[in-house]
């Protein structure tokens, strides 16, 4: 039987909400440099639960995907524990954020299947944007109705929905006047890689908290 068109993404998570999630997340981040992960929520205060996903101290508590592509040099310990993060000290990274109305949310996640240099095709201009905007609802849908929206970019410092699909994740990690971006990253130089600008989401519910996090490196 075909499948309605307009159902929602929770609808499909509901169906199939494993296989959903994770063919979403390949779709859309598996070229460029992010870091994905969701853990659980212990704290009132959940930056110290981003602050525990950063340096990877908690398991996805429903075992479905997490992207990581360092996980596997930290484990051989080349790199610190938190790499490509440096976070400020747990109590400090709710200050560091600003909040996100949800559609903003789900056009951030939709850029960073973008790379943040030299990308041929903008997903702004590409036929699939609609598939891909599709992909990143559902990864928030994970979260519930209820979830509650976070960056550090700094064009959302006086603007909760800010218009990611415009500029790209280059051009709002800048935000207004040239302000720069709350940075997570560390300063660390790796495998002949500088990283050198950032754009984050961080979904919070009542039982889970999601990272989102595409990373500009050369």
């Amino acid at each position: 039987m075909a499948m309605d068109d307009d159902r929602s993404a929770p609808d499909l998570l509901d169906a199939h909400p494993e296989a959903l999630w994770n063919a979403a997340a390949l779709r859309l981040f598996e070229d460029p440099y992010v870091f994905m992960a969701t853990g659980p929520r212990r704290h009132e205060d959940w930056g110290r639960d981003v602050f525990a996903l950063m340096h990877r101290q908690v398991p996805d508590p429903r075992g479905w995907l997490r992207i990581d592509a360092d996980r596997r040099h930290h484990v051989a310990g080349l790199v610190p524990p938190a790499y490509p993060f440096a976070p400020p000290p747990a109590a400090e990274v709710v200050h560091r954020v600003h909040r996100l109305e949800p559609d903003a949310a789900v056009a951030a996640l939709t850029v960073m299947a973008e790379e943040w240099m030299s990308e041929p095709r903008p997903v702004r201009d590409r036929p699939d944007l609609d598939a891909l905007t599709a992909d990143a609802r559902t990864l928030l849908a994970r979260y519930g109705p209820d979830a509650r929206f976070w960056t550090n970019a700094a064009a959302a410092a006086s603007d909760p929905a800010p218009d990611f699909l415009a500029a790209g994740p280059a051009g709002h990690a800048a935000g207004p006047a040239g302000h720069a971006a709350q940075s997570f990253l560390s300063g660390e130089y790796f495998r002949g890689l500088d990283l050198f600008d950032e754009l984050g989401v961080i979904a919070v519910s009542a039982d889970e908290v999601g990272l989102f996090w595409s990373i500009g490196a050369y």
